[in-house]
């Protein structure tokens, strides 16, 4: 038996998730900064120091499967904080305990990257980007917490018509994604003089969201 082999693969496989790791952080940030269709894998590849031009393509495939890779390696975390979330809640759940099930997971995740952070920038590269907003859709349909959490979301909700119901779930998204983002460009401009509290910047934003699914309906849908 060559006992040098297994030593030998063990140290290829972590150099390897190392590049792989040191990959998702660059184009996190390099998408965050500049957009998901200005940035080439090749310039990916140049800034996290890889010799070889190819590294992204030979890692991870297609700039989709890359934009994948990075948003499934946050949501393991959003995932697992939201399902917490939703099975703390009461009996007879109402539409703040639902949002606070939708914001909180992700502004928590957001404060255990530190500062400065890329995710929320990144997220609103994805989402205002139609082909990569509809792999995360679909990608989200895989998420047991946060399915459940849209579905008692809107069995709380008061009497809307269709209309005016999707239009406030495209409201409150935008709301959830833009204002994530402007509050990380901020922490990130600002600290280390000011502290990143993801804690107040969700409240106001649960506050926000709640008062748009309450608002009257002033005019036929």
């Amino acid at each position: 038996m060559n006992r040098s082999a297994g030593p030998g693969r063990m140290t290829r496989s972590a150099r390897r998730d190392a590049t792989r790791e040191l990959i998702l952080t660059t184009a996190e940030r390099l998408f965050a900064e500049y957009g998901i269709e200005v940035v080439s894998n090749r310039q990916i590849s140049e800034a996290a120091g890889q010799g070889n031009n190819a590294a992204v393509n030979y890692h991870f495939g297609t700039k989709a499967d890359l934009v994948r890779a990075i948003m499934a390696g946050h949501n393991e975390d959003i995932e697992r904080l939201r399902a917490r979330h939703v099975a703390e809640l009461g009996d007879a759940p109402g539409v703040r305990d639902w949002v606070i099930c939708l914001v909180r997971p992700v502004t928590r995740h957001l404060a255990s990257l530190g500062t400065p952070s890329w995710f929320g920038r990144f997220a609103t590269q994805v989402t205002t980007n139609p082909a990569y907003r509809e792999l995360m859709e679909a990608d989200a349909l895989g998420s047991r917490a946060l399915v459940q959490t849209v579905k008692g979301l809107d069995g709380s909700l008061p009497a809307l018509p269709a209309k005016v119901r999707a239009e406030r779930h495209e409201m409150a998204r935008h709301l959830l994604v833009h204002m994530l983002a402007r509050r990380e460009a901020v922490f990130a401009r600002d600290l280390p003089a000011a502290q990143a509290d993801w804690e107040q910047a969700a409240t106001r934003l649960i506050d926000a969201i709640v008062g748009l699914w309450l608002a009257p309906v002033s005019s036929p849908a």
